[in-house]
């Protein structure tokens, strides 16, 4: 073998790329791949394979909106990680997470919710439940309330331009 070949370092898959990227970005060492932005999430899947979880509430699907990624080679789940309206723990999550078609223990799951607290700890528990590969979206659909207590128009997935459309 020419010395040439044998210096190549082995090239780097998208996952790994995005692993690495998300694990700079974890959230007090929690166990989960890391964060992610709505734009890196978008971009992946545009190219890869992967599942976005969006674990809001019916209600929010319906009357705020929910991620558009009909044009990526990636799917969309939606299981909500808490009932409303007394915000209890869905139970079934995991059971309900199994059952997505396509879903395995190493597809990447990205989870999103309104600002990123919910799909952080759904994010942590599946990686917990023998997931591999679980990101949270950082500041989720709509992000923190702007100056005028609104939604939407400076954080997450509806600000950053990405396609999304009414539940």
């Amino acid at each position: 073998m020419p010395l040439s070949q044998s210096l190549k370092t082995p090239e780097i898959t998208p996952l790994e790329e995005l692993l690495a990227k998300a694990a700079q970005n974890k959230i007090n060492n929690l166990p989960y791949a890391g964060e992610l932005s709505p734009e890196e999430v978008y971009s992946y899947l545009q190219a890869n394979e992967g599942v976005l979880v969006d674990v809001r509430t019916q209600a929010e699907w319906q009357f705020v909106g929910i991620p558009d990624i009909s044009g990526t080679l990636g799917a969309l789940a939606v299981i909500s990680w808490k009932n409303y309206p007394g915000f209890t723990q869905n139970m079934q999550f995991a059971e309900s997470l199994a059952s997505v078609k396509n879903i395995t223990k190493d597809t990447p799951l990205f989870f999103i919710c309104r600002s990123g607290g919910r799909s952080l700890d759904a994010a942590v528990a599946m990686n917990a439940a023998g997931y591999f590969h679980c990101f949270n979206v950082t500041h989720g659909f709509e992000g923190e309330p702007d100056a005028e207590g609104h939604r939407g128009n400076t954080q997450g997935w509806k600000s950053s331009k990405l396609p999304w459309r009414q539940g």
